[in-house]
């Protein structure tokens, strides 16, 4: 949804970046940003709760302080991402007229753009569940991982400054010298966890093929079949 909603506001402003409007912006978070947000730090928490519950963890029995912390500190860099967009980007996203002047509702399109890679990640879970892990499919979708998470979560920021640069006639080297700091400091701050998660991603990936490939040269000695013409002169 998020998606889709990224396509149809990048789409109607991408005539003027600085100016055009998409009242799609503003009803998307509102209705959908915001109440999802708050959703899912609840039923990460309670995924947690409950994963650590059913492994017998004493502390455990029960909704306590200790329980919150642990999921805190476990899973910090999600919470955060929740907590940020919740306190920051979503009100500077709605308030138009203080914080961004009725302006960028292409460049909030574009953030919309980063959950494409969601549904891939969530996929190869689903997969590993199943005992999929081995099959075609897995690979494939690990694929569509890696570049869907790279072009839109990370390529988009300086897709985000070229459009910038190319709306006021600015060479892509110097539109960081023509934002303000705060800008600047945002884009590096929703950034930074992406190139992290990223190369987690990577690592992973790398780790899967080598353990696959370390199968195939362990098994292939053993099960590679007698050439034909040996069995024929063994005959």
């Amino acid at each position: 949804m998020a998606t889709a909603a990224g396509i149809i506001v990048v789409s109607s402003c991408k005539g003027n970046v600085i100016m055009d409007r998409h009242w799609l912006t503003t009803y998307f978070v509102i209705w959908y940003g915001v109440p999802y947000m708050s959703y899912d730090i609840f039923a990460m928490y309670l995924s947690h709760y409950y994963r650590f519950r059913v492994k017998g963890h004493k502390d455990y029995k029960s909704h306590s302080l200790r329980t919150v912390n642990s999921f805190v500190r476990k899973e910090f860099l999600l919470v955060l991402h929740h907590i940020a967009l919740l306190s920051i980007l979503l009100p500077v996203t709605l308030v138009h007229q203080f914080f961004r002047k009725n302006q960028g509702d292409f460049f909030i399109g574009c953030l919309f753009l980063t959950e494409l890679s969601t549904p891939f990640v969530s996929v190869g879970k689903i997969l590993i569940q199943l005992g999929l892990q081995e099959c075609w499919l897995h690979k494939v979708n690990g694929g569509m991982v890696l570049l869907s998470f790279f072009f839109f979560r990370i390529a988009l920021f300086p897709y985000m400054y070229w459009a910038y640069g190319s709306h006021y006639g600015i060479p892509l080297y110097s539109v960081p010298f023509h934002l303000p700091l705060s800008t600047n400091l945002g884009n590096l701050c929703i950034l930074s966890p992406q190139v992290y998660w990223f190369v987690l991603l990577c690592r992973k990936g790398f780790r899967l093929y080598k353990r696959q490939r370390d199968a195939q040269n362990q098994v292939s000695p053993l099960s590679s079949p007698e050439p034909l013409s040996d069995i024929s002169k063994a005959d």
